[in-house]
C-alpha cells in the first residue's frame, strides 16, 4: 500500500512547520529560526529547505503571501496547522510512552 503524502514528518519538515506556526517568513528566516531554536543542533541546507517549501506549497500546506525581489514570503495554511498539531501530538505521545523506561 502506498504511503500517504507527509504521513509522519521528517525532523526538517517538523521544524519548518514549527517556524511557520510563529508567523509569516521567507526561507532565510525559517532557516535562521530553526538554527536559533535548536541551538544549531538542526541545520537545514538551502537545497533541503527550498525542496520542502516547494512541496509544502504544492500540497497547500503553506502559501505564498508576498514577493519582494527574489524573496518569497509564506504562511502556514489550515491544512499545515493541522499537520503540525498532529505531529506534535504524535511526538508527545512517543515521549509519554517512553517515560519510566530505563536504557
Amino acid at each position: 500500500m502506498a504511503k500517504k503524502a507527509f504521513e509522519g514528518l521528517t525532523e526538517s519538515m517538523y521544524y519548518i512547520l514549527l517556524a511557520f506556526s510563529k508567523g509569516e517568513m521567507c526561507g532565510t528566516d525559517v532557516a535562521q529560526y530553526i538554527e536559533i531554536k535548536t541551538k544549531s543542533r538542526v541545520k537545514i541546507g538551502p537545497g533541503t529547505l527550498y525542496t520542502i517549501l516547494a512541496r509544502f506549497e504544492e500540497e497547500k500546506i503553506i502559501e505564498e503571501t508576498a514577493v519582494e525581489g527574489r524573496k518569497r514570503i509564506y504562511r502556514i495554511t489550515e491544512r499545515g496547522i493541522g499537520m503540525y498539531q498532529e505531529e506534535l501530538l504524535r511526538l508527545k505521545t512517543c515521549i509519554l510512552d517512553s517515560e519510566g523506561d530505563v536504557l
